[in-house]
């Protein structure tokens, strides 16, 4: 166990989780698994709110990145690591955030808001391009925030990443399926 509580109390229900460089791990904690028996276990929030936090490797510290969110989901950076996507389900968007430091972002801006359901996962190509999923597959965004088009999936899609030796396939999580599609770009490549 690397984390369950934050200033004593425990937290929501841990979704997604990223690797920074520095061996960081920074991850967003929404409700969903205490808010009904169906994803976990009905309880009450002792945080009673919903944050996205970073778990210091050296000493095990746990601080709060960003508190303003009502659920936030799927996070990624960018392939330089400046900058911070993440998606908050309950408002139907993604955010980006300017990474100052080893542990510190700005307040955030609205990046792109959802036109289908709302946005889980993301992750980023070698591009630079956003992909988001989304009810009717993966979004794929510009930089600037200009849809490119979307990739449509028959399902529901919750979560992807781009795997294999070359980063050049794409495994796509849906309501009931597993998806795997050989593209022909290749999935950021992360600084270690």
């Amino acid at each position: 166990m690397l984390a369950d509580s934050w200033d004593g109390k425990r937290l929501n229900s841990p979704n997604d989780i990223i690797e920074r460089a520095d061996g960081s791990l920074w991850f967003t904690d929404p409700s969903y698994g205490i808010d009904s028996d169906y994803e976990g276990h009905r309880a009450d929030s002792e945080i009673g709110a919903c944050h996205v936090y970073r778990l210091d490797p050296a000493t095990g510290a746990l601080q709060v990145i960003a508190d303003d969110f009502e659920r936030p989901n799927g996070l990624a950076f960018s392939a330089d690591e400046r900058q911070l996507y993440i998606s908050d389900s309950r408002r139907k968007h993604i955010r980006v955030f300017g990474v100052t430091g080893a542990s510190a972002v700005n307040s955030g801006e609205v990046f792109v808001t959802c036109d289908a359901g709302t946005f889980d996962g993301i992750r980023l190509d070698a591009s630079g391009r956003i992909w988001a999923a989304a009810a009717d597959g993966l979004h794929c965004f510009d930089p600037d925030g200009t849809l490119i088009g979307k990739l449509h999936v028959p399902e529901v899609v919750a979560n992807f990443t781009f795997g294999g030796a070359k980063r050049n396939h794409l495994f796509i999580c849906a309501s009931s399926s597993l998806y795997s599609i050989l593209v022909n770009f290749n999935g950021a490549r992360y600084p270690r």
